[in-house]
């Protein structure tokens, strides 16, 4: 299968964005414009020049600084569960990343991705807690809370950057790339400077608790894979081990999703993809594999499939709960 062009020049920012070579030098007088614009836009909402949008009930804003995905929606899964152990009842908006959405329209367990999402369908199907989206974060969160006027509490699943809807808390996810060069778009692949204020950070990482303040580590590990024409069966994933495997993951970060697989015992043959691959089609209805293995977020999009070698493999993360306290003292005020 022949490499997509997006997923070529991605591979090809991400490895110049972590250096400070010819490229990003080349590029930095754009990075200058791109912060001053961005510095510009947030002071105007800060002074009350641009307009908010204050929820009744508190926000959770979970986003990154840096361009691309850095395991935002494992966090918020784990965030909605464990939240939920607190006696809270939360609901989830989200911009719905590739789907043609111009309304707020909720992200039901059936929808399909190419309409919602990829990311929102899998939150809605992993946690079953009210998802709405929309590119107008504040018009998701009025609509979410006209449907579903139990919620005492809404995750913004990114968002960050959009400052319309005012938020409580503010949780910013770094993958093991952290925030590359150190630079702004596009000499590097920061959104805003590192020194951004937030409330919390929280890094990727297999090492113990980082030692800034304020800063939490969280791992990602596998359960048991399902496989996608018929969901209710399930496997450990240690039982592949020796079977021939094609490993395949649309998602900004593949070879984290490959490198977890090998260190189970698998031997892989990989195949990368753009992140929030359509999978209009079998891209390997021709393919010698015994299984293939996907990412949920991938699964989402291939559940009409009767191919019986496709599995999902679920992500879990679980949250330090010194991180849950800061978040509670933040929402209680």
């Amino acid at each position: 299968m022949k490499k997509n062009v997006s997923l070529v020049l991605q591979q090809f920012l991400w490895r110049e964005w972590q250096r400070r070579g010819v490229f990003a030098w080349i590029l930095r007088p754009l990075s200058w414009i791109f912060g001053i614009v961005m510095t510009t836009r947030r002071a105007s909402f800060a002074a009350g020049w641009r307009r908010t949008f204050q929820s009744a009930q508190p926000v959770i804003m979970v986003g990154n600084l840096t361009v691309g995905g850095t395991g935002k929606t494992p966090v918020v899964i784990a965030l909605i569960h464990a939240l939920r152990d607190r006696g809270f009842t939360p609901g989830v908006i989200s911009r719905g990343y590739g789907a043609h959405i111009k309304m707020p329209r909720a992200a039901t367990l059936n929808a399909d991705a190419n309409e919602v999402g990829d990311e929102p369908l899998l939150i809605a199907q992993r946690t079953k807690a009210p998802v709405w989206v929309c590119p107008d974060r504040a018009a998701a969160a009025r609509a979410l809370c006209r449907a579903h006027p139990d919620i005492d509490l809404i995750i913004s699943d990114d968002g960050l950057q959009h400052y319309r809807l005012a938020r409580g808390v503010e949780l910013v996810v770094f993958d093991e790339r952290l925030g590359g060069n150190g630079w702004l778009l596009p000499a590097g692949p920061l959104r805003e400077p590192l020194t951004r204020p937030h409330d919390a950070t929280l890094i990727h990482t297999q090492h113990a608790r980082p030692p800034w303040p304020n800063t939490f580590a969280f791992q990602l590990s596998f359960s048991d894979a399902w496989q996608i024409s018929h969901p209710n069966r399930r496997r450990p994933l240690a039982e592949f081990i020796g079977e021939y495997i094609l490993a395949a993951a649309g998602i900004s970060a593949p070879e984290r999703f490959f490198s977890m697989l090998r260190r189970i015992g698998l031997t892989l043959e990989t195949q990368a993809l753009p992140d929030h691959f359509s999978w209009h089609c079998n891209p390997f209805v021709g393919a010698n594999a015994d299984i293939i293995l996907v990412t949920e977020k991938d699964a989402v999009k291939c559940r009409a499939w009767r191919d019986a070698r496709f599995w999902a493999v679920p992500v879990q993360t679980t949250l330090d709960p010194h991180l849950l306290t800061l978040i509670m003292e933040k929402i209680r005020g």
